[in-house]
């Protein structure tokens, strides 16, 4: 069972980050990444999250990154070959039955790749904590109606993030600069 498990903040979450993206910047190369963010809710100090830190991985060619996947394997990942989203790769660290709890998303894409928009929305509630506050609230709530189903979890959230990402839209463009790793 994959359990949906929402926590309070964890300070160390950045470092982890931080090593993550170290690890994954040097077994892939600098001929093929062009640069790694924290994004997801574990990017966005005093919101509580699902204890899984979220890596967008931009590369020049996604068809080279495939070509590195078992040097990620030897990383503990596991690449979902079947991902119905097209333009991204994605893997998983921790992925049940392989390991006892998810630790780590990969989402690797190209620099044209829509992914990148997301950044706006930990941007935005970076800078505004009355709405970290409104989405923990909503995080809870659903984690507890779906436990155990992600993609009902994931669904649920979708109106409001939607909400969100308008108002980030008309304040911000910093997806388009480089905020990411390494500093």
């Amino acid at each position: 069972m994959d359990e949906i498990i929402i926590v309070e903040y964890e300070p160390l979450w950045s470092q982890q980050f931080e090593e993550e993206a170290a690890t994954i910047w040097q077994v892939l190369g600098n001929d093929l990444v062009t640069r790694i963010e924290h994004f997801g809710s574990t990017a966005v100090p005093g919101l509580a999250a699902k204890p899984i830190i979220d890596l967008l991985v931009g590369v020049n060619s996604l068809e080279e990154a495939k070509c590195h996947v078992p040097l990620l394997k030897a990383l503990g990942y596991v690449y979902w070959q079947e991902d119905p989203r097209p333009g991204r790769m994605f893997l998983v660290k921790g992925m049940p039955p392989y390991g006892f709890q998810r630790t780590h998303h990969l989402h690797i894409v190209e620099a044209d790749s829509a992914l990148w928009e997301r950044l706006l929305f930990r941007d935005y509630l970076r800078s505004h904590p009355d709405e970290v506050q409104r989405y923990a609230a909503l995080k809870r709530q659903l984690a507890e109606c779906s436990k155990t189903d992600r993609e009902a979890y994931t669904n649920a959230k979708t109106d409001y993030i939607q909400a969100v990402m308008a108002q980030a839209r008309s304040h911000s463009t910093s997806y388009l600069t480089k905020n990411s790793y390494p500093k």
